[in-house]
């Protein structure tokens, strides 16, 4: 049996905090060859600051080794299985979207808060994300992971969180039913959340913040001297959700139906 990732305490914290910092989760080699790769990718030299033009590129899915084992090790299934339970997640072959940001004065035009969607509007919409949708039951998404590729510190445009306010969401999302709230209409109605303490997701690379699908997070500007490389891809479910996991006991205690 694999050993668990998390202690009691750690759970007992992202059931209230909305968020778990999970040091070395993946080893930092493997951080420093996907790097590699990334900024072949991003156009850009490592070496030379002046090609750093923009504040943020984004780049898209990677499926090589590197990203398939950084998401993949035994500590990490292990603590899905501590979160969502066993057997009800999907396993990552991939890591997302990578939004790579550099060091730049001007504002990186995405660092709204907001929660990320999960599921498309019942008539498909345009396509646009900012039509997706968000219902008290978490469907298609058991949680957000911010994976560091990079060492990240106070300056490096960590991501910002407000600490709790999955609880305000839970609350939001609970009158609207299965049909919930697209991506705009919780992002014009986040106001309660602002007086939550802020933290932010520094580490070092290998560091995996596992986080409740429903925490209030932005982006910022990068203040400090090297590229930050992170990629912020959800966890799947794979079964109904277990209504004794942490991702649900959280909702019901934000909902008032548990101890």
């Amino acid at each position: 049996m694999t050993s668990p990732a998390l202690s009691d305490l750690q759970i007992q914290r992202f059931i209230d905090e909305g968020f778990v910092k999970l040091d070395g989760a993946f080893p930092r080699a493997l951080a420093d060859t996907a790097r590699d790769l990334l900024w072949r990718d991003t156009g850009c030299s490592p070496d030379d600051a002046s090609t750093w033009t923009r504040p943020v590129v984004r780049l898209g899915e990677y499926l090589q080794e590197p990203f398939r084992q950084a998401a993949n090790t035994p500590r990490l299934h292990a603590a899905f299985d501590q979160l969502v339970g066993p057997g009800r997640w999907q396993p990552r072959m991939s890591l997302g979207s990578f939004p790579v940001r550099f060091p730049r004065p001007e504002s990186p035009g995405d660092d709204g808060w907001h929660v990320d969607a999960s599921f498309p509007p019942p008539d498909g919409g345009t396509g646009s994300f900012f039509e997706w949708r968000i219902n008290v039951a978490s469907r298609g998404r058991v949680l957000l992971m911010l994976f560091l590729f990079s060492d990240v510190g106070e300056d490096d445009a960590p991501t910002r969180i407000r600490v709790g306010s999955h609880l305000d969401i839970a609350r939001l999302l609970a009158p609207e039913g299965e049909t919930g709230l697209s991506f705009m209409e919780v992002a014009s109605r986040l106001e309660p959340t602002a007086a939550r303490p802020l933290a932010l997701a520094t580490g070092e690379a290998g560091t995996v913040y596992l986080c409740h699908p429903f925490l209030v997070h932005a982006a910022q500007p990068h203040r400090g001297t090297r590229p930050r490389f992170m990629a912020q891809p959800p966890l799947f479910p794979a079964a109904p959700q277990d209504e004794g996991a942490p991702i649900r006991v959280a909702i019901q205690r934000a909902l008032g139906s548990a101890p």
